[in-house]
Formats: structure tokens, C-alpha cells, sequence
């Protein structure tokens, strides 16, 4: 009888990096937690769609990128607003609650998809509540953490939530490798299955940020209420910067072209399961580390060292012809997350004053929601008319283009 993966590593991830809590506020800890649990529903569920569009539904590739790319851009309005009403209302708490209840009570239906229709409806629904939460929750991490440990509080955030996916794709490739007998592609029992496991976490997630977050009184009645959205008042640095990280996201397609390119070279789904785990352990690994090092060096340098990383791992995809090539790619593309995705959300706390923190996160959220539609439809339509390998080597190039305008963006001040 096959016994159930060994998660010790995960776990010595997470006590790894308790030992760099220190200075972390109780709000920053709990998100943590809420993050672990929730990103272990998504990825046992979210992460594993395109197989089961592709294997089960017999989906291609352009409705693929099609689905991918509306669920991500459709939510981007909320994202913008979001951030917005979280400033104007100062009610980081509850829209955080509200975008976690609306993923963790909408993915259950994936259980009843039987046609690429519905999936899109339950991703639509997914993103939305993402676009609710993402803003105000990443202003609540930056009102209650001082600006030298910004770099460590998204970190810690970014470990956590990947230390969840490594549990969670752990533990979906024991049940796979138990239910479909060596099977190579996602059967419609197994997806079923699946998503079972990953209900109770996905709820747990909302009960704990209900009872466990507390309301910041960060912004001061000093600092008015904020006017409609207005570009001029941003710090001319942010705008550069989220006009290149537009650009960078534009080659940077969703994540489910890396699997099916996995699926391609020959992984078998539970292959591909394990080679997720062991990314997002080395996403887990690296993001508190890489945090705390954007607070000493700089986030400009960490950005850009994880967008060079990005362009020579999407090249090896674009080459890529055996497994153990994608083997060593998907744990360097582990290092890319852990470079950038900390040291950019603490480089917009450091452009935006706190009471413009929540509009700042929504806009930074929203412009790479709404590059998204574009770069999954140009990536699913590249793979489709040419071939695998061409996506990879646009995402490349664009990586590479964006990681040399960074470096004429004057380095952040600190404060």
C-alpha cells in the first residue's frame, strides 16, 4: 500500500523561518497562517486545472490561455477598487475577510465541472475574490510593519503561502499516485477527488482571519480621506515602476503553460505534482531569506536579479527536450519568486505614503491583472500556431528588456 508523502521538509521550511520572526507584528503572522492554508486548497485545486481542462474536457491550449487570462484580468476592477475603499473606509480587515470567504466558498463547484464553462465561472469568481483581498491585505502587512522590515514581512508572507502549496501538492500527489495506478493524465475521479481534500483548509483560512486579525489604527485622523484615484499625485518612481512591471507581466503568462509544457517533455501527472511541491518549497525557502536581504541591499537589486533569473529559466523552457531539463528549471524558477515577489510589494510601500497605501497596492495589483488576459491569450496563441518553445523565448526577451529599464529607475529612499 503506498504510504503518504514525507512533508518534514516543508515543515523544517516553515521552523526555518520562525527563527526570523522577530520584529513581525501579530496581524503579519496570523495573514501568514490564513496564506499557508489558503494556498494549499488553491493549488491542490487551481493549480491542477489546465490537466484537467486538457486531459479530462479535452480543452486546447487557446481556450486555456483564453480562461486563465479572463479569470485573471476580469477581477482587476475590484483589485483597483478594493485598495481604494480599503484607504477611503479604513476597513483593511474586512475586505481582506470578504475576498477569502468568496474563494473558499466558490471552489467546492469545480467538483461539478463538466465542461470548460463552468470552470471559467469558478475561476472568474476565485480572481474576484483575490482582486477583493490582495490590496487591503498587503496594506495591512505595510501599515503595522516599520519600513526596515518590509522586505522580511512580505517574505515571511510569500514562505508561508508557498510552504502551503508544498503541503497541499504533496499530499495530492500521494492521493493521485494511490488512485490512478500509474495512469499518465488527470482522470475526472482523481480531479473530484482533489478538490474534496481541499475544502476544509480553504474554510479553516477564513474562520482564522475573522477571529485572529485585528483592525490597525495606522492611519491617523490626521490624514484625510482619500480623493477619487488621481495618477498625478503618485510618486513619479512608482508610476516608472509599474509601467515596467506591466511590461515585464506581459511576457510572464500563467503558470499553467509551465505545466503543460511539463506534460509535453514527458512528466506524468504525478510527476508534475511532485515537481510543483518541490517549487513552491524552494519559493518557501528563499522568500524570507531574499526579504530580508532587499532590506539591507536594496529592492531595486533584488528585482532585478529575479527578472535575469526569470529570462535564462524561460530559455531553458524554450530548449528544454528531457525531464530532468524541466526538473532544474521549476526549482531555479523557485528562485525567481523568492527574489521578486517580497521585494516588490515592500518596494511599493516604500513609494507610496501609508494613507495611499491601499490605492497603491490596488493599481500595482490591477496593471498586472490586466496584463495578464493578453500574455496568457499571446502565450496559448504562440504555443498554438508555432510551436511550444516560442512563448518561452517572448517571455525571455521581455524579462531581459524590463530588467534594464529597472536599472534606470533612481534607487528608493529610505526613509
Amino acid at each position: 500500500m503506498s504510504q503518504p508523502p514525507q512533508i518534514g521538509s516543508a515543515e523544517e521550511a516553515v521552523e526555518k523561518n520562525r527563527l526570523s520572526l522577530k520584529g513581525l507584528d501579530r496581524n503579519v503572522k496570523v495573514l501568514g497562517l490564513v496564506s499557508l492554508l489558503n494556498d494549499f486548497s488553491s493549488e491542490v485545486t487551481v493549480r491542477t486545472l489546465p490537466l484537467f481542462l486538457a486531459n479530462v474536457l479535452g480543452v486546447k491550449t487557446g481556450i486555456i490561455g483564453f480562461i486563465e487570462g479572463v479569470a485573471e484580468s476580469t477581477a482587476t476592477l475590484l483589485k483597483i477598487a478594493s485598495g481604494y475603499w480599503a484607504d477611503r473606509l479604513r476597513k483593511r480587515k474586512a475586505l481582506t475577510l470578504w475576498g477569502y470567504g468568496l474563494s473558499g466558498f466558490t471552489k467546492p463547484l469545480l467538483y461539478f465541472a463538466e465542461t470548460w464553462g463552468l470552470v471559467l465561472a469558478v475561476r472568474f469568481l476565485d480572481r474576484v475574490g483575490k482582486g477583493i483581498r490582495t490590496a487591503p491585505r498587503d496594506a495591512l502587512i505595510a501599515d503595522v510593519t516599520p519600513e526596515p522590515h518590509r522586505g522580511r514581512a512580505f517574505g515571511f508572507n510569500k514562505a508561508m503561502d508557498k510552504a502551503g502549496a508544498v503541503i497541499g501538492l504533496l499530499l495530492a500527489a500521494w492521493m493521485l499516485s494511490v488512485m490512478q495506478s500509474g495512469q499518465a493524465t488527470l482522470t475526472r475521479a482523481s480531479y473530484q477527488a482533489l478538490v474534496l481534500l481541499a475544502i476544509i483548509p480553504g474554510l479553516i483560512a477564513v474562520l482564522i482571519l475573522a477571529a485572529g486579525v485585528r483592525e490597525p489604527a495606522i492611519l491617523s485622523e490626521k490624514h484625510s480621506k482619500p480623493s477619487p484615484l488621481s495618477w498625478r499625485s503618485l510618486d513619479g518612481r512608482f508610476k516608472a515602476f509599474l509601467g515596467i512591471v506591466v511590461l515585464f507581466t506581459l511576457g510572464n503568462s500563467s503558470d499553467a503553460f509551465l505545466m503543460l509544457r511539463a506534460q509535453t517533455i514527458g512528466l506524468s501527472t504525478m510527476e508534475i505534482f511532485l515537481l510543483v511541491a518541490a517549487f513552491n518549497l524552494v519559493v518557501s525557502a528563499s522568500s524570507l531569506p531574499a526579504g530580508i536581504l532587499s532590506d539591507h541591499l536594496g529592492r531595486r537589486k533584488l528585482i532585478i536579479a529575479g527578472w535575469l533569473i526569470y529570462a535564462l529559466i524561460y530559455l531553458g523552457f524554450a530548449v528544454a527536450t528531457s525531464a530532468w531539463h524541466v526538473q532544474v528549471l521549476y526549482l531555479l524558477y523557485g528562485l525567481y519568486y523568492g527574489a521578486f515577489q517580497g521585494a516588490a510589494s515592500a518596494l511599493v510601500a516604500d513609494l507610496v505614503p501609508s494613507e495611499r497605501r491601499g490605492t497603491a497596492y490596488g493599481l500595482f495589483n490591477g496593471a498586472t491583472g490586466v496584463t495578464v488576459f493578453p500574455a496568457s491569450l499571446i502565450a496559448g496563441l504562440l504555443w498554438q500556431w508555432f510551436s511550444p518553445a516560442v512563448p518561452f523565448f517572448f517571455g525571455a526577451a521581455l524579462a531581459l528588456l524590463s530588467a534594464c529599464l529597472l536599472l534606470l529607475i533612481p534607487e528608493e529612499k529610505k526613509q
